[in-house]
């Protein structure tokens, strides 16, 4: 889902204030500085965590060949630089599509070693259609609310419910923003990145994208390669299955995920009481499905939604030890609460999730083309549903509007770039929301590029969460634009070991006891918080 309404800037938080701000010194080391042009003008915006953060707006053309037509709004969050050494923007992107990124360029500037944020403007945004970039679109509110209908059909007469209802949100789109959706794409966001970059006065944009913005990223590569100065890319979109092929790659990859959490309460089994076996355990948690279908855990939690309150641990292991502590507790105690509470904290969608979940499908059944017979999705979703069942279902239903949307969809471009200065590409082996030929196929593609894997990794979105290695090789690259080298024929450049699991939470606490203060306990603690801080603004769109 996309990241929760708590976690992005809270309006009431900003801090009055202008300051119109031209570009100040050169984009790097032997580059002409930018031509001056009006800058945009920058408020202040601070929170307590990032008491330098600066917001503003840019108009754009909403159809960028017709550049004197209609205008949009983009909202931009910005840390300015503070050295000397001026590297220029760093734009950054939490992915999505549909994830505001106005809290990103906080937490990067914080993250980063300081040395290498204070050559940088760290740039978020909120790409346009999401959050307080206007218009802002929400197709049909509450088109999650609990209790939704078993995802898995159970018979003909429930699948033509759920058509119907993708149909409807699909209608409700096209209907509501017939004049826009032409223009919620990934190109055109591109084009948008660039003019924030003009807007700044950049030669050159640096530019540090997940997830979706992997593939974002790429595609301003190829349409502006002679724009690009740095690029890090992390947990990367497969440009070769876009969007139709690369959901059904997910399925795969996140049941597999699913069972490696099951695996990991399996060898908790002091803490949770849940068995040694993972097949075993596995078994109970689809014993507890079926149970919530005919009776949902205090009223909201359904099989939908108990999918979507454990898909967001195939994101992220740091979610794994509450996501048990609810499990056991409805399995061995017969308590519903922790598990509606696990749902309110992880899968319930809010006004933010509507307006992501509306960009979402208005980008990707814009991008690309998608079967529009609904036997070819029947078909191809029971088909990996009988070897993969934890969201097969699930994810058809949150993409089936694609197979009714009321706009002609695009032709993805071809990301072959060999024009490009070294992009740096990172991913982990075990990631279930890009899976890991994602990363290489792009790796090959951007000719010159380096690929940093951490392995044995299963989350996604690994730099500024915790792996020191990992943030290292972003660190150099920041700082110097050098990238690692591997040795003879290995596509792979460095290898990063993944961080440990997570250790497991009592089912009943009162409080969780203080961490200890030095030596790994530590380490571990800070690894989790930079962990679950990132994760939070990523998000779990899918």
């Amino acid at each position: 889902m996309t990241p929760r309404a708590g976690m992005l800037i809270a309006a009431g938080a900003l801090v009055a204030g202008t300051v119109t701000v031209l570009p100040a010194a050169p984009a790097g080391a032997g580059e002409p500085a930018p031509r001056p042009i009006p800058g945009l003008t920058w408020t202040e915006c601070a929170t307590k965590a990032y008491p330098r953060l600066q917001c503003a707006t840019l108009k754009v053309p909403l159809n960028h060949d017709d550049p004197a037509g209609r205008k949009i709004t983009l909202a931009l969050t910005r840390v300015p630089h503070t050295a000397r050494t001026f590297q220029g923007p760093l734009l950054v992107n939490p992915g999505g599509p549909g994830g505001s990124g106005r809290g990103m360029a906080g937490y990067v500037a914080a993250s980063l070693p300081p040395k290498v944020a204070a050559e940088y403007d760290v740039i978020g945004f909120d790409p346009r259609g999401v959050g307080k970039s206007e218009p802002a679109l929400d197709c049909k509110p509450g088109h999650f609310a609990p209790v939704r209908a078993d995802s898995v059909p159970t018979g003909a007469a429930a699948e033509r419910t759920a058509v119907d209802r993708a149909q409807s949100f699909a209608r409700a789109c096209g209907e509501k923003y017939a004049d826009v959706l032409p223009y919620i794409d990934t190109v055109s966001t591109a084009r948008d990145l660039d003019a924030i970059r003009r807007a700044v006065g950049a030669p050159r944009i640096n530019y540090l994208g997940y997830s979706y913005g992997t593939y974002l990223g790429a595609v301003y590569a190829r349409l502006y390669p002679d724009r690009v100065r740095r690029m890090a890319l992390d947990s990367v979109v497969n440009p070769h299955g876009v969007w139709y092929e690369d959901n059904i790659a997910q399925d795969y990859a996140f049941d597999d995920r699913h069972k490696d959490f099951m695996a990991w309460v399996a060898r908790q089994n002091a803490v949770y009481g849940l068995g040694t076996d993972p097949a075993a355990v596995e078994a109970a948690w689809y014993r507890m499905r079926d149970a919530l279908r005919t009776t949902p855990a205090g009223g909201k939690v359904g099989p939908a939604e108990l999918e979507d309150t454990f898909l967001p641990g195939g994101y992220y292991n740091g979610y794994w030890p509450r996501l048990a502590s609810a499990f056991a507790a409805y399995v061995n105690d017969g308590d519903p609460e922790p598990l509606k509470e696990a749902y309110e904290r992880y899968g319930e969608a809010d006004a933010a999730a509507d307006n992501g979940y509306s960009v979402y499908t208005s980008v990707q059944c814009r991008d690309a083309g998608w079967p529009r017979d609904w036997n070819v999705w029947r078909k191809d979703s029971w088909d990996v549903h009988a070897k993969a069942p934890f969201s097969t279902w699930n994810n058809a239903w949150y993409n089936a509007p694609c197979a009714f949307w009321p706009v002609e969809s695009l032709t993805p471009p071809d990301l072959t770039n060999d024009q490009l200065p070294p992009v740096l590409v990172f991913q982990a082996t075990d990631d279930a929301a890009t899976p890991y030929e994602g990363g290489v196929a792009l790796h090959r593609l951007m000719r010159g590029s380096s690929l940093v894997v951490e392995e044995g990794g299963g989350n996604h979105g690994v730099t500024l969460g915790g792996n020191d290695c990992l943030d290292e090789h972003l660190a150099a690259y920041l700082a110097t634009g050098r990238v690692p080298r591997g040795e003879g024929d290995t596509e792979v450049d460095a290898i990063c070991a993944a961080l440990p699991d997570p250790e497991p939470e009592p089912v009943t606490a009162a409080a969780p006891a203080p961490p200890e203060k030095s030596g790994k306990r530590a380490g571990a603690v800070r690894a989790e918080r930079a962990g679950i801080a990132l994760h939070g603004l990523l998000g779990h769109v899918r």
